[in-house]
């Protein structure tokens, strides 16, 4: 009796894990995309209200 507890929960830890790595693994990517959008937006921003881009100087010459 004592074999089979033990043969349930190793096979109880080994199919949780996948539960753990879904829970950690989603909400980081989900946080890695909205803060790549969040910086290319500041940067592009950035651009816009920032006078005297270099190109401005090219096309002067």
């Amino acid at each position: 009796m004592k074999k089979l507890h033990f043969i349930v929960i190793i096979a109880s830890v080994f199919l949780i894990q996948g539960c753990v790595h879904k829970l950690v693994t989603v909400p980081a990517k989900i946080a890695y995309k909205t803060t790549k959008g969040v910086v290319k937006g500041t940067v592009a921003v950035g651009k816009a209200i920032i006078p005297g881009d270099s190109d401005d100087e090219k096309k002067d010459d």
